[in-house]
């Protein structure tokens, strides 16, 4: 299963980088994350292998992050850069996916987000879920961003939702 979707943040592409990049963060706007902790590496730097702890209703998912692309490797050469890019792929039970992420300028204070997301299932259930419920993936996909864009622009914090 494959699908892209997209947003506009009023912010210029640097301060929107700069906060997704940041662990910090991340409860902030990453609707029900439980943990993000890095097995190897740096967060959010090329190679590195972080453990994810995601509560899902009453369910709990863990899965195995790798980031795959990131460029600029260094977020304050961004301004030389027409496009960012951050890609990772996520393993978990009955799951792979890739998300390509790339920030682009759609205005002088406006950034465009657009996430490719692939998945791939296996096991029966797994399988049956991707198969009947495509699009809770694209709308959870698209909830994250919103979250952030409320995150970005208003300091809104998920957790006291």
């Amino acid at each position: 299963m494959k699908y892209t979707v997209s947003i506009e943040i009023a912010l210029p592409r640097g301060e929107v980088a700069k906060l997704l990049a940041d662990p910090a963060q991340l409860p902030k706007w990453l609707r029900g994350l439980v943990l993000h902790e890095p097995l190897s590496g740096e967060h959010g730097q090329l190679g590195t292998t972080s453990r994810v702890v995601l509560q899902m209703g009453r369910r709990k998912v863990e899965c195995t992050e790798t980031i795959t692309r990131r460029e600029p490797a260094d977020l304050r050469d961004i301004a030389n850069t027409g496009t960012v890019h951050f890609d990772r792929e996520i393993v978990g039970e009955g799951m792979w996916s890739a998300v390509r992420d790339r920030l682009t300028e759609a205005g002088p204070e406006t950034t465009l987000w657009e996430s490719e997301n692939e998945y791939r299932f296996s096991g029966f259930m797994m399988k049956l879920v991707g198969l009947l419920m495509p699009g809770a993936f694209r709308k959870q996909s698209l909830q994250h961003m919103q979250d952030f864009k409320a995150f970005a622009e208003q300091g809104k914090d998920v957790r006291g939702a």
